[in-house]
């Protein structure tokens, strides 16, 4: 799904619109790739929402996740247009056109207990202080325009010397993974799977006696 101008106008428009009649706050993140965003609101309202924007994108479906607070977790509500949802800064890079393969929150953890696989955090180091899945790579980045350069200098050494290891990659909600997984298809590597839904559907579909997660998982509200 690529999404041109006219219609990131019309979502920004009407979604605007109904956040304010409903209440609803939080940020949604517009771009020609995709759209990304956290809001809170009554359940009710919430759904309402979602149906306004798949009815105009004319999707049956959208990837979704829900946790619960008791007061509103945001001050206002805002509709953003970008050139990316997550800033990679390379124009060539299109996860609309190609991805990894996602695996399931269900398969995460076979999936990172295999000693073929090398399992890499896609956020930045603030992020991974506070929570990561044990024996993940940390790229120490401050910002995600610095992976390809981490790449570039360990992650291609890396398979060169283990050219059988399969590439296991995860972030909050599977957005980060998705531009960094086809960043890694385009650099021409090969084995690159990504963490369905991120850390956030993991956290939600993994009962916590199984759970592989160390630590919280830093979200973006009050």
């Amino acid at each position: 799904l690529t999404i041109n101008d006219q219609v990131i106008l019309l979502i920004k428009e009407q979604l605007s619109t109904l956040a304010t009649n409903k209440q609803i706050k939080g940020t949604i993140l517009l771009a020609p790739e995709g759209i990304n965003g956290t809001i809170c609101g009554f359940e009710t309202d919430i759904d309402l929402l979602i149906g306004k924007l798949m009815q105009i994108l004319q999707i049956s479906e959208i990837n979704a996740k829900y946790s619960w607070t008791e007061k509103q977790a945001f001050r206002r509500f805002k509709a953003r247009k970008k050139k990316e949802i997550v800033t990679i800064g390379l124009n060539q890079i299109n996860p609309t056109q190609s991805v990894g393969k996602y695996i399931k929150a269900s398969e995460w953890n076979e999936f990172i207990e295999d000693p073929e696989t090398v399992v890499i955090d896609t956020r930045n180091e603030y992020e991974i202080k506070i929570g990561k899945f044990a024996g993940a790579l940390n790229p120490h980045t401050s910002s995600f325009r610095e992976f390809p350069e981490w790449v570039d200098n360990y992650l291609k050494p890396l398979l060169e010397k283990n050219p059988s290891l399969k590439i296991g990659m995860y972030c909050t909600g599977g957005i980060r993974c998705e531009k960094a997984t086809s960043y890694l298809i385009e650099e021409g590597f090969s084995g690159v799977h990504h963490l369905e839904g991120g850390i956030l559907k993991y956290l939600e579909d993994v009962s916590s006696d199984k759970s592989l997660w160390d630590g919280e998982c830093f979200v973006f509200d009050q």
